[in-house]
């Protein structure tokens, strides 16, 4: 019989094709349930709920509220808004909020948007049990192409340090997407005013959606598409896959590349959950995505970290080239302010090394690369760890292969390589680079160091 074993296989091998096909990392989708899982953050619900008692002028049970407009919360944000506002001009209210809320111009949602950015900024997960951190350092170490989220909350920015955080309306006015950003689409505490939060803001998020839709839709095209912290009736899931679905034939075929995670306690040792969901997305459209049910998170997010991780990529690097890029080929050789050797151009484009070394990529194979990225010879290696002979420095790569299994110079990789020097087949010599230093540092002072998750063998651990 199958089991919650063979399960977690299947899914995690559906993981792995779904990656190696698209030949690109994974996209996060993240919803309000990722803050009630990892930081015991309020649902919009309770937030609501918690943001009526703190205004005295909000004088019913927030059930009241629900009934009398259908559950529909934006609505009862825009009501609550405008009681803030009341009592925000009492003597006793003015005594919440800064005293900036109180200039012309500033709108009438200020004061609700700003009490609740107070509830959620200092949401943290600092507290979260130590499965639930393993969790989230899995989700860290997954290499997320970029992070699209409708939480307010700073839960994600230390998870993914490195990436660009783009807020509300200047998600619009990117003029690329590109690699390592977190897209906080309804806004952020950092920016109160951003906060998509009232039934007016709904509506004009919803004017603007179509151009959001057109950026992101590349993005759930040519990626895994991993949404988290969301139910499968969750309206921002809806709209998404509704955009999609213009792509596919609705329910007669599996979107391939979406997975939506949801949590089970109830799993045990011999469940075998669903592995697929339809889901209705509006105008009688319905489709079909791969589901994930789990009660732990951890290898759902390792099966999606497959690809590596992105911490030795330069994110911001990478950014400012990619809009330089755009820049020249939008603007500067349309306008004539650059010269371009289009000859050569095309040359390079036409070779892939040739157009790697355009940008000064270059691959580890090539001696001049190998030279520049690998500077010290075995004797200047050593000198730079405080050595005296290079016979030390190979006691602590013995010692790293003894701890993880990984030999540093079994192969060429980051740390090292072996390149042919001179005439003879047999002329050799060993190069190392400044990350070998570096870790090799740890290794000698005793302290913690980890091997990336590609170079490691099968079973073999970090330290």
């Amino acid at each position: 019989m199958p089991d919650y074993s063979q399960y977690q296989k299947e899914i995690s091998a559906d993981i792995a094709a779904t990656l190696k096909r698209l030949q690109s990392q994974p996209i996060l989708f993240v919803g309000s349930g990722f803050a009630l899982r990892y930081a015991a953050g309020p649902t919009w619900a309770d937030l609501l709920t918690e943001l009526a008692k703190q205004c005295p002028l909000i004088d019913k049970d927030f059930a009241y509220y629900q009934q009398k407009h259908s559950n529909d919360l934006p609505a009862i944000g825009s009501v609550f808004a405008e009681q803030y506002f009341e009592w925000a001009w009492t003597p006793a209210g003015r005594k919440n909020f800064p005293p900036d809320l109180y200039a012309e111009g500033v709108p009438r949602d200020a004061f609700i948007k700003f009490a609740a950015a107070d509830r959620l900024k200092n949401l943290s997960t600092d507290k979260a049990s130590a499965a639930l951190k393993g969790e989230l350092s899995a989700l860290s170490g997954m290499g997320a192409h970029a992070v699209i989220t409708t939480n307010y909350d700073d839960l994600l920015e230390p998870l993914f340090p490195n990436y660009e955080v783009v807020i509300g309306q200047n998600v619009f006015r990117q003029s690329a997407l590109v690699v390592g950003e977190i897209f906080k689409i309804h806004g952020s505490v950092s920016d109160p005013e951003s906060m998509v939060f009232t039934k007016e803001d709904y509506e004009i998020f919803d004017e603007n959606k179509k151009y959001l839709s057109a950026k992101l839709l590349t993005y759930f095209a040519e990626h895994p598409l991993l949404f988290v912290g969301y139910s499968a009736s969750d309206p921002n899931i809806r709209n998404v896959l509704h955009d999609i679905s213009r792509m596919f034939r609705p329910t007669s075929e599996m979107i391939p590349n979406i997975y939506i995670l949801q949590w089970d306690p109830s799993q045990t040792a011999e469940s075998y959950p669903a592995r697929e969901h339809v889901i209705e997305v509006g105008d009688d459209v319905t489709v079909r995505i791969k589901c994930i049910i789990a009660n732990s998170f951890e290898w759902v997010y390792r099966a999606f970290g497959v690809g590596g991780t992105m911490e030795k990529v330069d994110l911001k690097a990478l950014r400012a080239l990619a809009h330089r890029m755009l820049n020249l080929i939008r603007t500067d050789i349309p306008t004539k302010n650059v010269q371009v050797n289009y000859e050569s151009l095309e040359h390079a484009i036409s070779n892939e090394e040739a157009f790697g070394n355009l940008f000064g990529v270059t691959n580890l194979g090539d001696p001049a690369a190998a030279n520049a990225n690998h500077p010290y010879t075995s004797t200047m290696f050593a000198t730079e760890l405080g050595y005296t002979h290079w016979t030390a420095t190979n006691k602590l790569i013995d010692r790293v292969k003894l701890e993880t299994g990984f030999d540093m110079k079994a192969s060429d990789n980051v740390y090292h390589v072996n390149i042919k020097v001179g005439q003879a087949d047999a002329s050799k010599a060993r190069k190392y680079s400044d990350a070998a230093v570096a870790l090799l540092k740890l290794v000698r002072d005793g302290k913690p160091y980890e091997i990336p998750k590609h170079l490691r063998p099968a079973q073999g651990a970090g330290k």
